[in-house]
């Protein structure tokens, strides 16, 4: 029997094919539920033992133990198929953070002032810092024929990221996606990083030439499907989701609308030049705001994409992350100043805002660290830069250290701001408004 499959596997490509990637998510799944449960048992959230999963699977230590058999688990051919499933996997996750959202259904309004400011306090101290430290070691960290304030205004961007699929988990694992900081801290997150990859489009533009026309194309295309997408599509899904509930049930048509509006939403967004994840969380807010629609789409779907399609993301980011290139002297200086600068600028920046609009210090501190979480995010951030030659291995790994480390402080800051005490609070909180804004 065996050998038959191997003869047949010879001459039909696909099942040839098959018999790569089935293996390849096998580790991945194994690897990545038992980084998962460690993670769990060390106090940290289960998704930052995923990201290590991915990280440990690539280059930086199984390739490096084992270079032959990380070889055969991961092929060059197998990586494109990884890709696809860890971009679906991300878009549809994203998409239920944003179809998960109280985004005004059952809580209070946000006024749109507070998630802005928040944003704002999130970028700019990162950004400024950032570059002020690319600009002073330029000449230690840069590579040939980047100009010094395209490299600085780079490595602030990267900085000024955050992890906005982690910060979603934490806040989804402790029941507090809803409270007040949890749907501030959501909606500044996504603006973060909506701005973050505008600047990435910008800077990709100059880098390669195309002039500020593609740039100004790009953010004006991604405004114009924000607005589309809010605005009239919301409001045929309102239609959409009156029949959901009617029939009690996400039937097997209507799981096809659902699934449908992330995958165009994110495949638009990649048209238009921005990363598609964020195709997916607008396409979750554009979906009925109603808590039992909600309630139907998340038992639906929710399991699968975070069980199965986003450690294959981990791991795909993971393989192409190689944690060397660090030395000694300058190098480690420049490390440090890049790790301070991004520390303070997101920590203090949105601590600070919290504090202005009346949140106490330990709710504002609590922020500030989930903030200053970056993940994955600058991850595919630096990828990118890396590919086009924006930055050089040694600068790439040393923000994936900063990732790891911002990533690994958030939870054990967030949990020394806001203890379970004061963390039920907030619980409490939601259900009682909640509660006072349900129909009698």
């Amino acid at each position: 029997m065996h050998d038959h499959i191997l003869a047949t596997a010879t001459t039909d490509k696909n099942l040839a094919l098959t018999l790569k990637v089935l293996p390849a998510i096998v580790v991945i799944l194994i690897v990545s539920g038992l980084c998962g449960r460690l993670a769990l048992r060390l106090w940290q959230p289960r998704v930052l033992g995923e990201m290590v999963a991915g990280v440990l699977l690539g280059p930086t230590l199984f390739g490096w133990l084992f270079p032959d058999a990380q070889a055969k688990v991961f092929p060059p051919e197998v990586k494109p198929i990884l890709y696809v499933l860890s971009t679906l996997g991300l878009t549809l996750y994203m998409f239920l953070v944003g179809a998960g959202m109280d985004h005004g259904g059952s809580g209070p309004k946000q006024p749109p002032s507070r998630p802005a400011l928040l944003s704002i306090s999130g970028i700019l101290p990162a950004l400024l810092l950032g570059g002020a430290t690319g600009y002073l070691f330029y000449g230690t960290l840069s590579g040939d024929g980047v100009d010094r304030w395209f490299f600085a205004t780079y490595l602030g961007g990267a900085l000024s990221i955050t992890a906005f699929p982690m910060l979603a988990r934490i806040l989804y694992e402790r029941g507090l996606e809803n409270s007040p900081i949890g749907r501030l801290t959501l909606l500044a997150g996504g603006i973060d990083d909506a701005v973050a990859w505008c600047l990435l489009a910008v800077l990709t533009a100059i880098h390669n030439d195309a002039g500020p026309g593609d740039a100004v194309r790009t953010i004006a295309l991604a405004v114009l499907f924000v607005v589309a997408m809010l605005t009239v599509v919301s409001r045929g899904l309102r239609i959409f989701g009156r029949h959901v509930l009617r029939a009690g049930e996400v039937t097997p048509g209507a799981m096809y609308v659902i699934v449908l509006v992330p995958v165009v939403a994110g495949w638009l967004t990649d048209w238009i030049g921005i990363y598609s994840v964020f195709g997916g969380f607008i396409a979750g807010l554009s979906m009925p705001r109603d808590p039992e629609f909600r309630r139907l789409v998340h038992g639906r779907m929710m399991d699968v994409v975070s069980t199965l399609l986003l450690p294959i993301f981990f791991t795909f980011s993971g393989l192409n992350t190689k944690l060397d290139g660090l030395g000694g002297g300058m190098t480690l200086l420049a490390f440090a100043a890049i790790l301070t600068a991004g520390f303070i600028g997101k920590f203090a920046g949105c601590s600070l805002a919290m504090r202005s609009i009346g949140f106490g210090w330990r709710e504002s501190n609590a922020v500030g660290a989930l903030m200053n979480a970056r993940g994955l995010m600058i991850l595919i951030f630096i990828n990118i830069g890396l590919a086009q030659g924006m930055i050089d291995q040694r600068v790439f790994s040393m923000l994936v250290l900063v990732a790891v480390i911002t990533t690994a402080a958030a939870l054990p800051l967030y949990l020394w701001a806001l203890p379970q005490r004061l963390e039920a609070d907030q619980r409490q909180k939601t259900a009682d408004e909640e509660e006072a804004l349900a129909p009698a």
